[in-house]
């Protein structure tokens, strides 16, 4: 059994049942997801969805860091990350046997997006029935631009350096 907490710094933090802390995670993706606010899994532990106060879904997988969290090469792999809403995110909700991600946010929207990929489906109450089979048409919500950003293996978390730009006029160029 584990605990996992979303914090307004953006940082997932993993506890055992004992209360002791296990692991501290940040985001690496290119757009910041801001605070978090919501949190899901599935089933057996091995996937976690985080979702922000900017309307951010982020996948996590956490299998081999729970199968041994001693062993230093077993790491938490931020795997994909996509805009869901404008607004904040309130509530998730993983569906393994559909593979799909219900999201829902304080614009009272509720939408359907595929786990693995991103890809988004609808949203409840629109006219069409959801297809979950078809993930070739690539579709956006209305007020979402910019589609999921899969995150590569070799990643690093980045860190912020303070760089000073100088304008100086150069007469030869």
């Amino acid at each position: 059994p584990i605990l996992a907490s979303a914090h307004e710094s953006s940082c997932i933090r993993l506890w055992s049942i004992q209360g002791n802390l296990m692991k501290e995670l940040l985001p690496f993706s290119e757009h910041p997801s801001g605070p978090l606010t919501a949190l899901c899994t599935d089933i057996f532990t091995k996937i976690l969805f985080t979702g922000s106060k900017e309307g951010h879904i982020i996948r996590w997988n956490i299998a081999s860091f729970l199968e041994d969290s001693r062993n230093r090469k077993n790491t938490i792999k931020e795997e994909l990350c996509w805009r869901a809403h404008a607004t904040e995110v309130v509530d998730l909700l993983f569906e393994e046997e559909k593979n799909v991600v219900v999201t829902a946010s304080i614009d009272g929207s509720v939408r359907l997006w595929h786990a693995r990929t991103g890809y988004y489906f609808g949203y409840f109450g629109q006219a069409r029935k959801f297809e979950l089979s078809d993930t070739s048409r690539l579709i956006l919500p209305p007020d979402v631009s910019g589609f999921s950003a899969i995150i590569k293996e070799d990643s690093q978390h980045m860190e912020k350096k303070n760089v000073v730009y100088p304008l100086t006029l150069n007469k030869d160029k």
